[in-house]
């Protein structure tokens, strides 16, 4: 068809960009998938064997610099108690926790998550406001243990950036999760202790354990906090992997019974009189820590944001379903209280026909085969390299004209029809399109109103074998035949379709034939019509089988160009939206419509399918799941009763499950590309499909004898 040959930029690009922004949206979500996980309970693991652990480490204190060659236990001076806080920030408890400090006058280290620093560094602002310290506990609460060299440093690194972008500080204060007393280390946690020393590190573990994260009882907190002796300790509690409302009372009773027995409380640096553990960040770290933060803050937001999508879409989804099926029961209705006279005028079928050898002769013959009389057939060969017209002239059949211009594209074929056709009523179909024989009679019907300029026959897949074509055909009787029947009770039909559409000509010249200027010509000239006034109908017991594309490839440059050129002509017609009439009808009714569902649903689809599958994974499949369930009935109520009202068997709606996985999102890819397409201001160029020429009706159809 035409040669578009202005081609800026090449379509095939805005793959990079839609790529690039799935990737995008893919880590983000992954980001706040991590820091949404939570801390786990940060229970003690079983020891093993301890045959590197030198005597003394395990006898010493809590706190291990291993920095130099030689390693160094600092103890907190007698009666002082390292109060330490593990698994935070948390946006519940940590601010409880402080506001408990604060009442006692006390200080403690908090050792952080760097997933959740990142998540809530205001909490790590705070902490440092209040005069307390802060310590790293690994990125995403990582046994340190059992991970390698790079996982550590990545754990750890992770951390510091989270510290600096949230306070543009560093700290050389590391506590392994899962760690426990000096006495509990063993051989593999030794070697994690020797790694950290190399890595400028300061590891502190515990001296005392309370287990708050057990949640014993406030008593039973208070009874493991109280140290037996009046030496110095590193005290373990929690401000949050869970429920931290027995840590906070116990605070509230520990600290003034300790203090009233001499005992006090300070940081870890405070209680053993070490200096230089918290510095600044240096500018390199600050900086990548910011984007840390940023990243994870638009994360958090897109991810509340498509949260919503989910509930929107669902919504949508039911409001769209009871929208149709509303229209459909009213059309059903007015089907049949519709007494139109018959219409008995001469009708012209115009074919525009473009390498279509393989299928002519079957249009053809089931055009001739009408029950109206007389119908006259004009095939318009539009410069085809293959037979078409030789098939036509060896036919030699005494109602069928054959014209032969120059490759000029579809609409310039149809205009030829339009000029040599001499009826008022004109059906055009598309070469690779089989009529029943009731079909010209059908279309035409509704001409018997005289501000009818226009109606929409009901096409169906012939070639419906296979699992491709099952789908297309599913598409077609839910979609295409539904949707028609609510244009035509709201009356802003958008598109009457290329296989099998019937005009006025006097109507059509009027406009100045079909445009040219779009690769949906069909959709352009419709709306055309309704500008002009004109109202447009849809006929549903004017069935043509059409041969739908046979490949994923075929079917994808059918539903590129369709897309597109729809977008065009909606861009040409936007002025609708002012208008009164049936112009106005189409512009506030059809084409909102059109875009909500038809551009700009499918542009979030993939989005939003995107994150019911993260859903599954951050333990909101309940939402997921009950969003795919409403989906799934959405689509399975319109789709049985399309096919009832179509007289289809309901066999077909097996594949309608999986149709959900891979045909959706095909189409859904796309609506991304020609939305990317026309932004870009490229120019697609006419995208011919094969015809196999197995388009086939339910039941033979053959020329009469007239013919």
């Amino acid at each position: 068809m035409p040669d578009h040959r202005r081609r800026a930029p090449s379509p095939r690009a805005h793959w990079v960009l839609l790529a690039s922004a799935l990737a995008a949206v893919a880590v983000l979500l992954a980001l706040h998938l991590l820091v949404d996980a939570g801390p786990r309970a940060d229970e003690t693991m079983p020891a093993g064997a301890a045959v590197t652990v030198p005597d003394g480490v395990r006898a010493g204190g809590a706190v291990i610099d291993a920095r130099g060659g030689q390693v160094v236990l600092p103890r907190p001076r007698d009666k002082t108690l390292a109060l330490t806080f593990d698994d935070g920030p948390d946006p519940g408890w940590t601010p409880r926790v402080l506001d408990a400090l604060d009442a006692h006058h006390v200080h403690a280290t908090f050792f952080v998550t760097g997933a959740r620093a990142a998540r809530y560094p205001g909490l790590i602002r705070e902490i440092l406001a209040r005069g307390h310290e802060i310590g790293n506990h690994t990125a995403t609460h990582s046994d340190l243990r059992a991970d390698g060299e790079l996982r550590t440093k990545l754990e750890l690194r992770g951390t510091d950036l989270a510290l600096a972008g949230a306070a543009g500080i560093s700290t050389s204060l590391v506590r392994p999760p899962y760690s426990a007393t000096p006495r509990a280390l063993d051989d593999p946690a030794w070697a994690a202790v020797r790694g950290l020393g190399a890595d400028g590190r300061l590891v502190v573990l515990s001296d005392v354990d309370t287990e708050d994260w057990r949640r014993p009882g406030v008593d039973r907190i208070v009874a493991n906090a109280t140290p037996a002796s009046g030496r110095g300790a590193v005290l373990l509690m929690h401000d949050a992997g869970g429920d931290r409302s027995e840590t906070v009372a116990a605070l509230d009773r520990l600290v003034p019974e300790l203090s009233g027995a001499g005992w006090r409380f300070d940081t870890v640096t405070g209680a053993t009189g070490i200096s230089g553990a918290t510095g600044e960040a240096d500018t390199v770290t600050r900086v990548g820590g910011w984007a840390l933060v940023a990243a994870v803050g638009a994360g958090g937001v897109l991810a509340a944001v498509l949260r919503w999508l989910l509930i929107a879409a669902g919504v949508l989804a039911v409001l769209r379903t009871i929208l149709v099926l509303v229209t459909t029961a009213v059309h059903v209705r007015r089907g049949g209280a519709r007494r139109l006279p018959p219409v008995r005028e001469p009708v012209t079928v115009i074919v525009p026909a473009y390498n279509e050898e393989a299928g002519i002769e079957a249009t053809i013959r089931s055009i001739l085969a009408s029950d109206h009389h007389p119908v006259w057939v004009i095939v318009v060969d539009d410069g085809s390299t293959d037979g078409t017209a030789e098939v036509v002239e060896r036919l030699s059949f005494r109602r069928v004209r054959l014209i032969r211009q120059r490759n000029a594209g579809k609409p310039a074929a149809l205009n030829a029809g339009l000029a040599a056709a001499r009826t008022e009523l004109v059906v055009m179909v598309d070469g690779d399109t089989v009529l029943e024989p009731g079909t010209v009679r059908a279309v035409i019907r509704p001409f018997a109103d005289p501000a009818v300029g226009a109606v929409s026959g009901n096409a169906k897949v012939g070639n419906r074998g296979g699992l491709l074509g099952r789908w297309q055909h599913i598409e077609y009787v839910i979609g295409f035949n539904l949707d028609r029947r609510m244009y035509d009770v709201l009356e802003c039909m958008p598109t009457v379709p290329g296989a099998v559409g019937a005009f006025r000509r006097s109507a059509v010249l009027a406009l100045g034939g079909v445009g040219e200027d779009t690769l949906a010509e069909d959709t352009d000239l419709t709306m055309a019509l309704e500008q002009d006034g004109w109202r447009v109908v849809y006929e549903q017991g004017a069935r043509a089988w059409t041969e739908a594309p046979a490949t994923l490839g075929q079917l994808w440059k059918q539903r590129y160009r369709w897309c597109y050129g729809t977008l065009q002509a909606v861009w040409k017609h936007r002025r609708a939206i002012v208008r009164r009439g049936a112009a106005g009808r189409l512009g506030r009714r059809g084409i909102p419509y059109l875009l909500l569902f038809q551009v700009v649903l499918p542009m979030l689809a993939p989005f939003v399918d995107l994150a019911a599958l993260f859903g599954v994974f951050t333990g909101d499949w309940p939402i997921a799941l009950a969003y795919w369930a409403v989906f799934q009935v959405m689509q399975l109520i319109p789709g049985v009763i399309a096919f009832r009202l179509d007289r289809e068997p309901l066999g077909p709606l097996a594949a309608l499950p999986l149709q959900q996985f891979v045909y959706r999102q095909l189409m859904y890819l796309v609506v991304i590309q020609s939305v990317m397409t026309a932004v870009a201001g490229a120019r697609l160029p006419w995208h011919k499909l094969h015809r196999t020429g197995q388009n086939t009706l339910p039941r033979p159809v053959g020329p009469t004898r007239s013919a």
